[in-house]
Formats: C-alpha cells, sequence, structure tokens
C-alpha cells in the first residue's frame, strides 16, 4: 500500500470512526493472535478455517479471521451481566484464508461495532441506521442495506416439513447461489414440483418490505419482527433497505437479522453484519448482541469505482 492509497484509506476509517464515536462507541482492541480453544467456543458445527501456529508452550493459537467472536469473549469475560449496553467499535486487520485462484486478499481491514445488551427491534434499528450513516459519511449514498433474517429460511422449510438435514443443505445452496441445487435437495426430500417452486420462490424474493407482508403466513413472527423492525426506522434509513428473504449466512452464531452494505459498482458485498443473540453466552452469562463491519478495501473499490469520496 503506497501513499496516496493510505491516506485515502485513511480518510475513510476516519469519517466511519466519527460517525461511530458520536453515537456513543468506544474503541476496542483485542490480540491478533488469540488461543485456539477460546475462539472455537463461538463457532457451531465446522471449524472455521483460520491461520494457526503453536507458541513456546505447545499452545495453539490462531490468527482472528473476524472481529465478532473476540469482542463477545470480551463483553462476557471483563464486564459484569447487569452492566450497561456496551457500545464497541474498532478497526482491526482480520486474517481469512482463500481458496486458490479467487484474488481476494487474506488481510481485511475491518472497522465495525458491537452492541451488546440491546434485544431485538430496538438494537437492530440502531445498528441499521448506524450502518446507513456511516456509508453516507464515505460518500457512498447509492449503497443500499440488503436485510433478511437467519430464521426465515428456516421458518419457510419447516413448515412444509423438510428434516434439520434437509435444511442444511438448503442452506448451503442459497449462500452458495446454487439454485438448481436448492430444487434438487428440496425434490428429493420428497416437495412435489409445485411446492418446490413455491419455496424457492419465496426464498429467491428480494424488495420492499412489502414481500414480508405478502408472505407473512409463510415467515412468521421472525418476518413479523422484521417487518415492524423496517417500519420503525426513520424514511431515510428505510428507503435503503432491500429485502431479501433467502438471505442467509456461513457463520452459525447469527440468530435473527442479517444484512449486507452493497453498491451497484461492487459485485460483492463492502460488509455486513447482525444479531447474534448466543454468542456471548459462550464465553460467559448469555447477552443479546448485533453488529457490523464494513471492509474498508471494498468501500475504496467502490468510492473509486462509483465515484464516491
Amino acid at each position: 500500500m503506497l501513499p496516496e492509497e493510505a491516506r485515502e484509506l485513511r480518510a475513510i476509517t476516519e469519517g466511519v470512526r466519527a460517525e461511530f464515536e458520536s453515537a456513543g462507541y468506544g474503541e476496542v482492541k483485542t490480540p491478533t493472535l488469540e488461543y485456539a480453544d477460546v475462539l472455537a467456543r463461538g463457532e457451531l458445527g465446522d471449524v472455521t478455517p483460520s491461520y494457526r501456529l503453536v507458541d513456546d508452550r505447545g499452545a495453539w493459537l490462531s490468527l482472528r479471521s473476524d472481529m465478532t467472536v473476540p469482542i463477545a469473549r470480551v463483553a462476557a469475560m471483563r464486564y459484569p451481566a447487569d452492566s450497561e449496553p456496551l457500545r464497541f467499535w474498532y478497526d482491526r486487520i482480520a486474517y481469512q484464508p482463500v481458496p486458490a485462484l479467487q484474488g481476494r486478499a487474506h488481510e481485511v481491514q475491518q472497522i465495525g461495532i458491537e452492541l451488546i445488551g440491546i434485544p431485538g427491534g430496538d438494537g437492530d434499528r440502531e445498528i441499521l441506521g448506524l450502518a446507513a450513516r456511516a456509508l453516507d459519511a464515505v460518500g457512498l449514498s447509492s449503497a443500499r442495506l440488503v436485510v433478511g433474517d437467519a430464521r426465515l429460511s428456516e421458518t419457510l422449510l419447516r413448515a412444509v416439513g423438510v428434516s434439520d438435514g434437509v435444511i442444511a443443505a438448503a442452506h448451503d445452496a442459497l449462500l452458495a447461489g446454487q439454485i438448481v441445487k436448492l430444487e434438487l435437495v428440496l425434490g428429493e426430500a420428497g416437495l412435489s414440483v409445485t411446492e418446490v417452486e413455491r419455496v424457492v420462490g419465496i426464498l429467491r424474493t428480494r424488495g420492499s418490505a412489502q414481500v414480508l407482508a405478502e408472505h407473512a403466513t409463510e415467515l412468521g413472527d421472525p418476518g413479523a419482527e422484521l417487518a415492524a423492525t423496517i417500519a420503525a426506522l426513520p424514511e431515510a434509513e428505510r428507503a435503503r433497505v432491500i429485502v431479501d428473504i433467502g438471505l442467509v449466512r456461513d457463520l452459525d452464531y447469527y440468530s435473527g437479522l442479517v444484512f449486507d452494505a452493497v453498491h451497484p459498482a461492487l459485485g460483492e458485498p463492502m460488509g455486513g453484519g447482525g444479531r447474534y443473540d448466543d454468542l456471548v453466552g459462550r464465553f460467559g452469562a448469555d447477552r443479546p448482541a448485533v453488529g457490523f463491519a464494513l471492509a474498508v478495501d471494498a468501500v475504496h473499490r467502490a468510492q473509486t469505482l462509483g465515484g464516491g469520496a
């Protein structure tokens, strides 16, 4: 990274930091290296790939691959469960193994926030609002927030009677964007052709919050909660929201709201986040939590290609 680019990236982080601090968030820094067995508490299912090494006493260490798990550990271990809501911001490097030939960086500078201790719609709205204001602060007024809920697809699939294994396979197909595979998974589970088309059609639905009302019966309480959260946003922030019923995550700790920050100049999200009410409790007392992060380099590319500054 040469001086000109470094100055531009610093301007991004300074603009976003100002928004976070004006909202009452304080900076937190966690170690680059964490004990692997401690980070593993934050994982369900398959262990997330990471860079590992052995220290001088034989213990396995991991380079952090995201910031949410380390900050959940800090909240549980350093703050009493009955303390006031915690508002943290960070600007750190995450180290993420990347499959060969993808051309993506292994070191990702992330700037983000974690809100711990405020459940449900109140916390979700705070995070969505700050995400919108952070994008405005870096000149990306055309960016949008693609919003869903980790429970929507599961609610829909359970309603048609498929097993946990089928739900997991369907989520994998959604995550990879493999719609044909999704149709095959549901067909092999015994759904009729008509039912497969109906379910897949709902999972592929994007649009305004009106799509949640149109499928309210199939989406149950999670759909109603997400609709209420969006409806209570200020008009300017609500206008940035695109609902994606089939939005899922490859991290198992998400328990509610999930969202991506997207820009028309890029082919992939610049960042995202969501609710993880069950994560802090893996390190101590249960506490509701929600957060998001932006990849600084992706924001910079969006500015360069889309005219933001």
